[in-house]
């Protein structure tokens, strides 16, 4: 559209460019907003990880949602130094038990423990003491689980940074003056 210099043509290209950007930023500060809000979930369980282990753990939460679907939702709840803790939310409205998958490095699955939640009106508090794996058939699907998670922020992080190139060439066009 930038190409269209003159006429009524131009009039409108600079319209719809206006238009665009300003969508485009609404939408961007929009999803920023909600991606970084704090993740408080009304009647949810806080789930507190403790890492009491001498290296930083990188974890993963994984919610079985539905047992019949087979609907499972990865979270990741971030690198955890020792003797920190880290608290994240979860949403167990169709769901009683979750999985904590612990990474030492990129690929290396050191921890990996099953969960229930009998009452959902207590927080948990799991303490990583020592690496496990309590289960290999499960910890082999919660890992497909994370490396799908990971591909998909990656794709997503990937587009959006596209985005933001598209946006800010748009933008610079748009202010550029002319000659």
């Amino acid at each position: 559209m930038s190409k269209i210099k003159r006429g009524k043509g131009a009039e409108w290209a600079k319209l719809f460019r206006i238009v665009t950007l300003v969508f485009s930023i609404s939408f961007f500060t929009y999803w920023f907003i909600k991606k970084s809000a704090v993740g408080i979930v009304k009647d949810s369980v806080a789930l507190q990880v403790i890492n009491k282990l001498p290296q930083p753990l990188d974890f993963y939460v994984v919610t079985l949602n539905d047992p019949d679907i087979q609907s499972i939702e990865t979270k990741h709840i971030g690198k955890i130094r020792p003797e920190y803790y880290r608290i994240e939310y979860l949403k167990m409205d169709k769901s009683d038990e979750y999985w904590i998958v612990g990474y030492l490095g990129k690929k290396n699955l050191v921890y990996f423990s099953q969960h229930s939640v009998p009452n959902k009106n207590i927080d948990q508090i799991i303490e990583v003491q020592n690496y496990i794996n309590q289960s290999v058939r499960l910890s082999d699907i919660a890992k497909r689980q994370v490396e799908a998670y990971n591909y998909e922020n990656t794709k997503q992080g990937i587009w959006v940074t596209l985005d933001f190139l598209l946006l800010f060439l748009n933008l610079v066009l748009l202010l550029k003056k002319r000659k």
